[in-house]
């Protein structure tokens, strides 16, 4: 891999951000500022995460670092993501099916943390 784009984590977490940041412009203009700043923050957080972690992916441990705080964010997303499910239902379908999508990619991340764990040279 000579590039962060090569990484699947990357290239999912950066579709999921557009369709999010997008998804979250469909919330009423008084939420755009509170929840939906929060849902594209954390979006936009699991991808750049990504990208800062390979950026410092000479030290095993910076890169791991980073992939747990993607992780993390993917999750953060998901509980805004539920917020919005219980607060706006029109929404709910959309949402849910982010949340499944998000939920899968943490699942990528985590497993892509334990192969650098396990193999990668510091």
């Amino acid at each position: 891999m000579s590039s962060y784009r090569d990484l699947d984590i990357y290239k999912i977490s950066f579709n999921l951000f557009i369709n999010t940041h997008r998804f979250s412009m469909k919330l009423p203009n008084y939420e755009l500022f509170e929840l939906g700043s929060q849902l594209r923050r954390s979006s936009n957080s699991v991808n750049t995460n990504v990208v800062e972690g390979y950026g410092r992916r000479t030290y095993k441990n910076d890169l791991i670092k980073f992939l747990v705080y993607s992780e993390a964010s993917g999750l953060e997303t998901i509980s805004h993501l539920e917020k919005i499910v219980a607060l706006y239902p029109q929404l709910s379908l959309e949402a849910e099916e982010l949340a499944k999508d998000y939920d899968l990619l943490g699942g990528k991340i985590h497993n892509f943390t334990e192969y650098v764990r396990a193999n990668w040279k510091s």
